[in-house]
């Protein structure tokens, strides 16, 4: 099986494509959160984990191409927890968050619209600003642990108590911007009003890292695993841990910057047109559109910041892991 320039000889556990190019982890990530793996039937991914295993083991058919055997790995990867070897539920995988950060069935209109869209509509109450916050952050609860670093279990309880952490606080964070906001008297109410508009990013961000925090903290006090050059565990590092920890909440604070920054001015952009103000109803499906478009891409570029499997110098580790190996560098599962 010769390479080539657009499918490069398989190697199992590895990525595609180069990891230590931002462009090279987008391509990746791009293939993680494939929609299409969500279609994926029971047969169809026991098909691809038996087809890495003959390959694993040598036992490979005759004519199966390098091609083949990636996108058996995209689905496996897509669908399989790395450390747990489990199925992650469906809502909660990373190819599930944009499709299933629709929750909402607007009654009235009939139509699907994003999560995001409500956290981003004017004139909210209290009990919508609530409401919408724990939704969004509830989401993000359940895919920050379905994704986390699971080389060490976490009890039911450490999983509740992160939960109500969470959401407690993305809900305490973000009503507590709104009543700053409308206790503000020097703002006139058009003023008022488009800064409400942009309050939910700094409200979500901030939320988003705690999110993580208290999602898995657990990996604080445990560790993760770290694992030399060729796959074998060196150690549990509570430093690997920290890391792992502050690049995904990076990635979260990365993640809504768009949703929320750039649906606001493209709305107001839309809002101006005669078609546009000549239908009004036009305006709830249009900006439902507008911050799908805007979801879809943001997720892959802010995931894309970090590889999932990130390095680290023995060196910077606990002095009882960097004694054990002879590796400089050794690796470990960020999470997602």
């Amino acid at each position: 099986m010769a390479e080539s320039a657009s499918c490069p000889v398989f190697q199992l556990g590895k990525p595609r494509y180069e990891q230590s190019t931002f462009l090279g982890r987008l391509r990746h990530f791009i293939d993680i959160i494939d929609p299409s793996t969500l279609f994926v039937t029971e047969s169809r991914l026991k098909e691809c984990i038996k087809l890495l295993d003959d390959f694993k083991q040598g036992n490979l058919l005759p004519g199966i191409t390098d091609h083949q055997l990636w996108e058996a790995q995209k689905v496996k990867q897509a669908i399989i927890h790395p450390d747990t070897g489990e199925k992650i539920f469906m809502p909660f995988r990373m190819s599930g968050y944009v499709p299933f950060g629709t929750p909402i069935i607007n009654c009235y209109q009939k139509l699907i619209f994003l999560q995001v869209v409500g956290l981003l509509l004017p004139n909210q109450t209290l009990a919508s600003t609530v409401f919408w916050q724990w939704l969004n952050q509830s989401h993000n609860a359940c895919v920050n642990y379905a994704n986390r670093n699971a080389t060490k279990p976490t009890p039911t309880s450490k999983f509740i108590q992160g939960y109500v952490g969470a959401v407690t606080s993305a809900v305490s964070i973000a009503v507590g911007l709104n009543v700053l906001l409308e206790k503000s008297s020097k703002f006139n109410p058009a003023t008022r009003l488009f800064i409400q508009r942009f309050i939910p990013f700094p409200a979500v961000a901030s939320a988003n890292i705690c999110n993580v925090a208290l999602m898995r903290h657990n990996e604080l006090s445990e560790g993760i695993d770290v694992l030399d050059s060729n796959g074998n565990v060196v150690g549990s590092s509570r430093i690997a841990a920290k890391h792992a920890l502050i690049e995904t909440a990076l990635t979260r604070v990365a993640l809504p910057l768009p949703i929320f920054v750039l649906p606001p001015i493209i709305m107001a952009f839309l809002e101006k047109i005669p078609l546009m103000q000549a239908h009004r109803r036009m305006m709830l499906p249009v900006h439902s559109l507008v911050c799908l478009a805007v979801f879809g891409l943001s997720l892959p570029l802010a995931i894309s910041l970090f590889p999932q499997m990130s390095e680290i110098e023995s060196s910077h580790l606990e002095p009882e892991i960097a004694m054990a190996t002879d590796c400089k560098v050794l690796t470990y599962n960020k999470g997602l």
